[in-house]
């Protein structure tokens, strides 16, 4: 039995989200590229290249990652390049863009033979938290004046609109997109490629599927571009789990059940969200708010329901936890760092990766 903490990513429930992938750019033509912010365990990549296009990044080391490690095109995205590394970001990928009008203008000449790009910020979004919303007021999340793209527009190929968030409906999406359209189709025919950037869930369940690939279909055809998607929560959701054990309980006017996790280590975006973690089965009469073992007071999962009372040593699921955990996952309270293991498609269990205290002293210096 592998030792607690650890991720459990099973490729099996990966395999369908990547075969909706594959539809999509089989029905409309749109390629796929991992957004490696949100996941980057790349020992699961040689499957995720058999559905994918390549991979897209926010930094220097994500793009060689990509590079390195990914088949197929390595797109550069960051919100700012510095000098001393934009030429490993050139080296490392096919295409490059630009957050904004000064960063193009600044590395105009380094990048001159390089495929570049511009990100547009059509200042709608369907986020539901301003701290992720990349349209909240005073964004510095791309350029939003299409007065002042068409000035440049000789200088780039292609465009990356980014304003979609965990967005489950077609019609937000459909209803965004004509925004993006109305505003912006006139330099939308002037280019040869447009990201539509990640957020949008269609690999999770009853998403209209032919009616999204239609849309993407007649956005490429109207303005003769290659459509470019960004998934990275849909070509991972549901494909992981966070697997711990119960290492003891109290009663403080509610059951606790103190875990060999923490949020604040290991799924920071409950945190930062103020989100519950998921766990199923989650019923029964016997409820417990599952608490992680850092010292912050608020590292708590959540509460849930189960069949029986927990005990020490008992074995606990969280759901859906391979976004935004693993390429997040710190060394808080110096608690052991969750190991990681795949559960392969013959269903063998490996682990790939395990952390020590050697791990935490070179984190620090």
């Amino acid at each position: 039995m592998i030792k607690t903490p650890y991720y459990l990513i099973d490729k099996a429930s990966l395999l369908k989200n990547l075969e909706k992938i594959a539809y999509v750019r089989q029905q409309s033509g749109a390629k796929s590229l991992l957004a490696l912010k949100c996941f980057a365990t790349w020992s699961v990549f040689d499957l995720m290249q058999e559905y994918m296009d390549g991979t897209t990044s926010s930094s220097l080391y994500e793009v060689k990652l990509g590079k390195e490690k990914f088949r197929g095109e390595t797109h550069a995205y960051s919100v700012a390049y510095t000098d001393d590394e934009i030429e490993d970001v050139l080296a490392n990928s096919d295409k490059i863009l630009f957050n904004s009008i000064g960063q193009l203008t600044r590395f105009k000449d380094v990048s001159e033979n390089h495929i570049r790009g511009l990100r547009v910020n059509p200042q709608v979004s369907t986020s539901d938290f301003i701290i992720a919303d990349p349209a909240r007021p005073f964004s510095r999340l791309g350029e939003w004046d299409p007065e002042k793209i068409a000035t440049v527009i000789e200088q780039i190929s292609g465009f990356m609109f980014h304003n979609n968030c965990e967005n489950n409906s077609f019609e937000r999406f459909d209803e965004m997109l004509t925004h993006i359209e109305t505003r912006f189709g006139h330099l939308i025919k002037q280019m040869k490629w447009v990201s539509l950037g990640g957020g949008i869930h269609f690999t999770g369940e009853n998403y209209p599927l032919d009616q999204f690939c239609q849309r993407l279909k007649a956005f490429a055809d109207t303005y003769q571009v290659q459509v470019y998607l960004e998934p990275g929560e849909a070509a991972i959701t549901n494909s992981t789990t966070l697997e711990v054990s119960v290492l003891d309980t109290l009663f403080n006017g509610k059951n606790l059940a103190v875990v060999d996790s923490s949020i604040e280590a290991h799924m920071l975006d409950l945190l930062i969200y103020r989100e519950n973690a998921k766990m199923a089965p989650c019923d029964g009469d016997h409820e417990y708010m599952v608490c992680g073992k850092s010292c912050l007071a608020g590292d708590i999962f959540g509460e849930f329901k189960f069949d029986k009372a927990l005990q020490v040593g008992d074995r606990l699921s969280f759901q859906d936890a391979a976004g935004y955990t693993m390429v997040k996952k710190n060394w808080f309270n110096g608690v052991k760092m969750p190991s990681i293991a795949i559960r392969q498609l013959d269903g063998s269990i490996e682990v790939v990766r395990e952390f020590d205290y050697n791990d935490f002293v070179q984190n620090l210096s």
